[in-house]
């Protein structure tokens, strides 16, 4: 195995998988000639040339829609929006056309496209660049939602989700870019749907995805010094998404803490925290806790971004919490 960057295996995902198919291309903000916003495309232009790696105006609904046309007739486009935050600017394309083209016209259309950039809040960007949207996609059939939280993951997902035949939304994080991890060599795809048991444990279940799962680890290590043994779940893909993973671990542990960087209203932890409760309630000993943000715009003012995020101790509160300690 290799150590790379997040980016950098983001970048070797798309590269080794145009090599092999030339009718994938990639297109959106400065991932051309400056190399991408966040240097995740660094070097494709130089290999793969203007045609197949595209620099675009700012113009989110536009190349959206060129995409999601292209796809239609056979090519298989990942469009990269340089945040999430702009893509609501290209949300109709995403939502009425991608997600719904498949079934408007009976099969005739596939529309295998890859949507990707950073979700969720990345330090002082405040109120509108700050932003996680993965239960905003999820909710819309048709699509498939996908939020790694390491390198080797984002390798394998990304892969997974080119040769995908259906729009995947691919939602990555501007501060886990510098990441450092493993990533096998050679030929190495992660099935999309499929979560993963970070840590085993015995105690509580812990569910999380993206980057704020880092603080699940941080907690489940101190809680460790405690005698408390914590098993951390990462979703990797939120639609469709691993019930069976869930519920098996709870059905051991017996209770269960929901982690996620979004508002609380209507996100993803609200989906788990149902479906829990309709196939596995007999099995919980404690009510299930969600933690999230703060229900406001992401504040600008460090001191008060600490206070909207979710952190480790938060974690271990609502572990305690359920533990009745």
């Amino acid at each position: 195995m290799k150590t790379l960057q997040f980016r950098e295996a983001i970048q070797q995902a798309m590269s080794e998988e145009m090599r092999k198919d030339d009718t994938i291309y990639l297109m959106g903000e400065e991932v051309a000639e400056y190399n991408g916003a966040y240097k995740a495309s660094k070097g494709m232009l130089d290999e793969f040339g203007p045609e197949r790696v595209i620099d675009t105006p700012i113009s989110e609904l536009g190349f959206s829609g060129i995409g999601v046309g292209s796809a239609m007739i056979g090519n298989r486009p990942i469009i990269e929006f340089m945040t999430f935050n702009f893509a609501l600017v290209g949300i109709d394309q995403i939502i009425n056309n991608a997600a719904k083209i498949r079934q408007m016209s009976a099969g005739q259309f596939p529309c295998p496209i890859v949507f990707r950039g950073p979700t969720a809040s990345a330090g002082q960007l405040a109120a509108t660049h700050s932003q996680a949207f993965e239960s905003w996609y999820a909710n819309c059939p048709g699509l498939k939602v996908v939020v790694p939280s390491n390198p080797s993951d984002a390798k394998g997902l990304l892969k997974s989700a080119i040769r995908d035949d259906d729009p995947v939304i691919f939602m990555e994080s501007e501060q886990m870019y510098g990441d450092k991890g493993e990533v096998p060599e050679g030929e190495f795809t992660i099935p999309i749907g499929v979560a993963d048991i970070k840590r085993e444990g015995t105690d509580v279940t812990i569910v999380s995805f993206g980057k704020i799962i880092k603080e699940a680890y941080k907690a489940a290590d101190e809680l460790e010094k405690e005698g408390i043994s914590c098993e951390i779940i990462d979703l990797r893909t939120v639609r469709p998404m691993d019930y069976d993973a869930i519920l098996t671990s709870v059905k051991k542990t017996n209770r269960l803490v929901v982690l996620e960087e979004a508002w609380p209203f209507g996100n993803v932890a609200t989906e788990i925290t149902y479906q829990v409760q309709d196939k596995a309630f007999d099995y919980l000993d404690a009510p299930v806790v969600k933690i999230n943000t703060a229900d406001t715009p992401a504040p600008y003012s460090p001191v008060l971004l600490a206070e909207w995020l979710p952190n480790h101790e938060d974690v271990i509160k609502a572990v305690k919490k359920v533990l009745y300690k």
